[in-house]
């Protein structure tokens, strides 16, 4: 058993910066289930977006935050971390964070889909994430200790003062092991690789989404999911991401006939919000049509595009022929953890921070480039507050506890299955019908009870019970939101309902029985 007075659950740039952000005297421990360059952050593409152009301005980024979160944002929380973006960018190039820029040191700014002004920085032209996570692992101190390839899989929570002490963790081995803290951050991601098309991290599951839903912390919009437009799609599978930053730059979606498939849709066009742009894929494809990226305008690809240039070298995409074959993939989840804009969860001392959060930033559809910004605000933020609180004592009663381990076998699906399910019935298009199947598919398995005997679970299954239950949340707020907005589509209730839906939230809470009433009205159902 160890005690820390920071505990962070997870490697991304999230978690990253609100280590390297905390004061040398705060004993600091980082647990990652995989290697710390595993994290979705290190396989970010894209940018940074922030209004340092000499035309742009904090109110054009906040309203196109809002426009493409189809304004089911928190305005505040938007208002709070887009204010902050430009000083958050010029802190990290000070620092010798190296971003692309011209000959005279001034950052070189792009273009995404649903910006109204060039505002995306970029490192490394399409290895942003993988230049600030290595940057900011040079920023930790000797305060902070990184142990990799241990699985946090529950949270252990003092239910008399109602706060999270600590967590449980499997070794390679199998071993249990207990870490107890003052603070607990939950730094895990979200949950793409519950659909078979997905731009995730293979270790992106839903674990800590799912761990704290299991505690009694408040869950907020699951059922906004953003599928990126463009994955490489070769055989059938996604090989891996083609960034936005491609439409950018000038590249168009096509049918196989070279129709663009964008006219007529939207005033943007191919860079139209990704939610209307995978919708319009994925009616092409189910027409029967192929899709592909023609980048045939866009000079010197391969020196703006290094990372997809390799890419599709790798899977024997000739970029000569100026056409890459593409498919809707899931990509970001705009739901999560319900925090306020620093990480503070319903639950004393447990905070969550980057995409397991749900600040409210991102409303029904994340604004392209803002997922970095969000975890560079929420890690700086948090550490500020941590910084001045005093430490605590490790509590001696806590260090004595003893879980008795039953070993466990359940009766699960194959995670394909499950990914395959989700995709189909809970994916870009969703109704009622494809809806109430897959619920009554995941309500066979008894995740309620599973959800309480964990210990004996082998890390396999344990993997499988976070993305079934992460999944029946989806489904179910999916099932209730009887409208269309962001990145959740209903086929049988087509159109907006700002009446009925605009602000609202369906929230989750385990223990008690606290949730919401729409989710009490859908479970019901």
């Amino acid at each position: 058993m160890t005690y820390s007075d920071v505990l962070i659950i997870g490697s991304g740039i999230a978690a990253l910066q609100l280590a390297s952000q905390l004061s040398q005297d705060k004993n600091v421990r980082i647990i990652t289930k995989s290697t710390v360059r595993t994290a979705n952050s290190y396989l970010a593409q894209g940018g940074i977006a922030a209004a340092i152009g000499k035309e742009d301005h904090p109110d054009k980024h906040h309203t196109d935050t809002l426009e493409a979160g189809r304004f089911h944002n928190h305005e505040e929380t938007v208002r709070k971390i887009i204010d902050e973006a430009p000083k958050l960018i010029q802190e990290m190039y000070k620092k010798g964070c190296h971003f692309d820029h011209d000959s005279e040191g001034n950052l070189l700014l792009g273009m995404e889909g649903a910006h109204s002004e060039k505002r995306i920085v970029h490192g490394g032209g399409d290895a942003t994430g993988k230049r600030m996570i290595e940057f900011l692992l040079t920023q930790l101190k000797a305060n902070i200790f990184l142990e990799e390839n241990i699985y946090v899989y529950e949270l252990i929570v003092d239910e008399k003062q109602e706060k999270c002490i600590g967590v449980k963790g499997k070794r390679l081995d199998g071993s249990i092991e207990y870490f107890f803290a003052q603070h607990i951050v939950l730094a895990t991601g979200g949950c793409g690789q519950l659909y078979s098309f997905t731009s995730n991290a293979e270790t992106v599951t839903g674990d800590g989404i799912v761990m704290a839903y299991l505690a009694g912390a408040e869950i907020a919009d699951m059922e906004f999911i953003q599928f990126h437009p463009t994955l490489l799609y070769v055989n059938g599978e996604t090989k891996g991401l083609v960034s936005e930053a491609v439409r950018g730059e000038g590249a168009i979606l096509v049918d196989e006939n070279d129709v663009p498939i964008m006219e007529g849709v939207h005033p943007y066009k191919d860079l139209a919000p990704r939610h209307v742009v995978s919708q319009t894929i994925y009616e092409n494809i189910k027409k029967g049509k192929q899709v592909f990226l023609d980048i045939s305008n866009i000079k010197n690809f391969e020196n703006r595009f290094p990372s997809i240039t390799l890419l599709c070298t790798q899977n024997d995409i000739k970029l000569k022929d100026g056409k890459i074959p593409v498919v809707p993939g899931s990509h970001f989840l705009m739901g999560g953890i319900k925090t306020d804009f620093i990480g503070r969860s319903s639950i004393k001392n447990l905070y969550a921070i980057g995409e397991a959060s749900c600040t409210g930033l991102h409303g029904a559809n994340r604004l392209a480039s803002n997922s970095l910004l969000e975890g560079l605000y929420q890690g700086k933020m948090l550490a500020e507050l941590i910084n001045v609180e005093d430490r605590a004592n490790p509590p001696q009663e806590y260090l004595t506890i003893v879980y008795p381990v039953v070993k466990k076998q359940h009766h699960l699906p194959d995670i394909v299955t499950l990914q395959t399910r989700m995709m189909e019935y809970v994916g870009i298009v969703r109704s009622k019908e494809s809806l109430t199947v897959q619920r009554k598919w995941l309500d066979q398995f008894g995740l309620k009870q599973i959800g309480r005997e964990l210990d004996g679970c082998s890390s396999e299954d344990l993997t499988k019970i976070f993305m079934l239950t992460a999944a029946k949340l989806i489904t179910n707020a999916a099932l209730l939101r009887t409208e269309s907005r962001g990145g959740h589509f209903r086929s049988d209730y087509p159109f907006e309902d700002d009446l009925n839906w605009c602000k609202k939230q369906i929230v989750y809470q385990r223990q008690g029985e606290k949730s919401n009433e729409y989710v009490k009205a859908a479970l019901a159902n």
